[in-house]
């Protein structure tokens, strides 16, 4: 339903850079910047389609934020994250905010290579990776081995992973 090139296309935009600025430097996105965007996103679509353009935004917005309510749950990403994806589902819909979890979590597993490449830590954790694998194959058990402290210090910015992943989208789809 979105157009590349409207004004609203833009503040969107906007949104996601701030918040991934924030999220790169604070591990935080403020709360002001998503409920601002969520309330822009389903107020755009309200006065501009009506009816139906406020059931599309708030039914992107509660896919967005239901994808990431059990992450958050179980400690995997933060309310910011989640309220994220919440804002850009008001914008994307349903089916956009599904398709941009999907790519901000390929983004987010790049990310996460990059960032244990950098560190010196790729190598083990994939040797790790690897006995856990050998082990499935030999005894049919699945036998966790647990990272070391410094993977487990290993932090993503999630919120970078949902910019990235929503201008794939924009990119490929709309």
């Amino acid at each position: 339903m979105m157009i590349i090139g409207e004004p609203i296309f833009f503040y969107l935009s906007f949104a996601l850079i701030i918040a991934s600025l924030t999220d790169i430097l604070t591990f935080r996105i403020p709360n002001w910047l998503t409920y601002s965007t969520l309330a822009v996103g389903i107020a755009y679509f309200s006065v501009a389609k009506g009816y139906e353009g406020f059931l599309f935004s708030l039914g992107g917005a509660a896919a967005g934020l239901g994808l990431l309510t059990l992450p958050y749950i179980i400690g995997g990403t933060g309310a910011g994250d989640v309220k994220l994806l919440g804002a850009v589902g008001s914008f994307l819909g349903p089916k956009g905010a599904f398709i941009v979890f999907i790519f901000s979590n390929i983004m987010a597993g790049i990310y996460a290579l990059g960032l244990m490449a950098s560190k010196g830590l790729l190598i083990g954790t994939l040797k790790r990776y690897g006995k856990v694998l050998k082990g499935f194959i030999i005894t049919h058990q699945f036998i966790y081995i647990p990272p070391s402290n410094k993977e487990k210090k290993i932090r993503i910015r999630f919120g970078f992973a949902i910019a990235l992943g929503t201008i794939s989208y924009l990119a490929l789809w709309v």
